[in-house]
């Protein structure tokens, strides 16, 4: 099968500026909080940047507790108003490590993934989170569980749906989760997937037909390439870079707008720290491609998102 026909019948779904996620009407382009930590000696130009990405329309904000050791839920604390209506969505999996080798570790298993929902609504200032990302590490760029830290995800769906049953969690997502993983966990419900994927790396096909299917909403981190060295960058690709030139807009526009067009279930939490980028980000809900732009796009070769070892 080829990619342009990997997604059956996507007809204009650019058009369509909204999803259904969570049981919630959001839009396609919202906002992830990774970012913000560069503003972290600039705390009111953090909270500034999130009170925009909402006048411009963002209602779905993306953020955990290791995003800037807690400084990427405080902005999104003191930010956001009841009345704007924001999804937030967190995620558990790993937890803060300020001291370690990387800015975060593993924290799969049970007692750990409760641990940081805790620490999630604590930060964020709320009795509920509505949506929770079960951080799997199954697949993709980035950490891999060693030793205790393999956890079956049975038993990890066990503790989460405790505690969906218990109102602190509103309903469960998953991250970095292979196609069986997701199809293991379909009974205890499942709204969204977070994976890495773009247009360089497609390797989810078959998953995100599955999302398709079973209406969970497809949220792409790394929506651009990797972000380590060596890894597939959408900026990089010539196909890219023509289809900017023609429209007048940036390549990471095209790549952005790529996956609104892919499948009518992706929504988008580009991040960044700065609101000039903010607005460009929200702009690619506006961008359209004609057929050869479409096909020339879908004409880019799927590479592999794994870290190169060595």
């Amino acid at each position: 099968m080829s990619h342009t026909d990997a997604i059956a019948d996507r007809g204009d779904i650019i058009s369509t500026p909204t999803a259904s996620f969570a049981g919630r009407t959001v839009s396609r382009v919202g906002y992830g909080a990774a970012q913000l930590d560069r503003l972290r000696d600039r705390r009111d130009e953090a909270v500034a940047l999130v009170r925009r990405a909402v006048e411009l329309g963002v209602n779905h904000v993306d953020t955990a507790e290791f995003y800037g050791f807690g400084f990427a839920n405080a902005v999104i604390r003191e930010a956001l108003r009841a009345e704007d209506g924001v999804l937030v969505v967190t995620k558990v999996g790993a937890d803060p490590d300020p001291g370690g080798r990387l800015p975060l570790r593993t924290a799969q298993r049970p007692e750990q993934l409760r641990a940081s929902v805790e620490d999630n609504l604590r930060s964020l200032g709320v009795d509920r989170l509505p949506v929770v990302n079960l951080r799997r590490l199954d697949s993709g760029p980035g950490l891999r569980p060693e030793g205790d830290q393999v956890v079956d995800i049975d038993d990890q769906l066990a503790v989460m749906t405790a505690l969906r049953d218990e109102g602190k969690i509103g309903a469960i997502g998953l991250s970095s989760v292979t196609v069986d993983g997701l199809r293991r966990a379909l009974p205890a419900g499942i709204v969204c997937v977070q994976n890495a994927y773009s247009l360089v790396s497609r390797a989810d096909e078959d998953m995100l037909r599955l999302c398709v299917a079973e209406g969970i909403a497809w949220v792409p981190f790394f929506p651009l390439g990797g972000a380590f060295p060596g890894l597939p960058k959408v900026t990089e690709e010539p196909a890219v870079h023509a289809v900017a030139e023609s429209l007048g807009v940036t390549p990471s526009q095209v790549g952005l707008a790529w996956l609104l067009h892919h499948a009518p279930n992706v929504l988008l939490i580009p991040g960044t720290a700065d609101a000039a980028h903010l607005e460009a980000n929200m702009a690619v809900g506006e961008l359209t491609f004609d057929d050869a732009a479409r096909a020339a796009l879908d004409a880019v070769e799927s590479r592999s998102n794994e870290v190169p070892i060595g």
